[in-house]
């Protein structure tokens, strides 16, 4: 019997180190079979170029973000795996161990402190709102009595609700998934989406009929990589971010990824 018994203990422990390293420390990171380290990175591939999915080439995650992380996993020693799921529940897949960093345009606001570690900023854009030629949208003050959209549990959403908290007359529509939100734009049913101005490319490209109204008054928008609350590796990728900087290889993913 106790032999059975310390066979049953050996086993769990051998589950608990595969599906959770370092005591929740860098979440839900593995160990596969031939001893390679996994880091599992969560995102909403929702937001060209960020991260995205190219249908017209294959099913493939790629993207800005992706390239980011694939980098700072290949200095860390470990394999990259990307998992999509709806931008609202990345930071809870983290909390919950599903995904060790989050990469997803994500700006380190105050609330999101409050459950999740952040690294260094590493990119800056601003929000702007996307409309139809015709909408009129011109000035902030164009915004009265018109329909908002934004992506749920975004700092576009909030940036929404502070314009209605400030006396505006605008109504939030918000939506899990961005091609969503312009799909709304097109239909009729809202008036503009807010959204960073570094996404807006290929929806304008894709549609004659929408354009940039850059009429929000408010600093830029800082994107960071999310990491559970005392996470071993908030240190490393930090200093991998400093160097991407200074060696021109974050210089060099901006211009593949948004200067083409």
């Amino acid at each position: 019997m106790k032999k059975i018994a310390a066979m049953i203990l050996s086993s769990m422990m051998a589950v608990s180190f595969v599906s959770g390293c370092s005591n929740g420390k860098t979440g839900a990171s593995v160990t596969t079979d031939d001893d390679s380290k996994v880091l599992i990175m969560g995102t909403s591939a929702d937001y060209k170029p960020f991260e995205f999915i190219d249908t017209a080439v294959s099913s493939e995650i790629i993207g800005f973000d992706v390239d980011l992380a694939n980098y700072i996993a290949e200095e860390l020693g470990y394999e990259l795996e990307v998992r999509d799921m709806d931008f609202n529940s990345l930071l809870t897949a983290l909390q919950t161990d599903k995904v060790d960093i989050v990469l997803a345009g994500m700006t380190p606001t105050e609330e999101r402190k409050e459950v999740v570690d952040f690294s260094d900023i590493y990119f800056t854009a601003k929000n702007v709102v996307i409309t139809t030629t015709d909408s009129g949208i011109e000035s902030l003050e164009d915004i009265n009595g018109k329909v908002l959209g934004a992506q749920t549990g975004s700092i576009q959403q909030t940036a929404v609700e502070e314009m209605q908290e400030s006396g505006l007359d605008v109504t939030l529509e918000t939506r899990e998934r961005m091609p969503n939100l312009i799909q709304e734009i097109l239909s009729g049913r809202i008036d503009g989406v807010v959204i960073e101005d570094m996404v807006t490319a290929n929806y304008l490209e894709a549609n004659d009929n929408l354009k940039i109204a850059d009429v929000l008054e408010e600093a830029d928008n800082g994107s960071a990589i999310a990491l559970p609350k005392g996470s071993d590796l908030t240190e490393q990728i930090n200093e991998i971010i400093a160097e991407m900087k200074e060696n021109g290889k974050m210089d060099e993913l901006v211009n593949k990824w948004f200067n083409e």
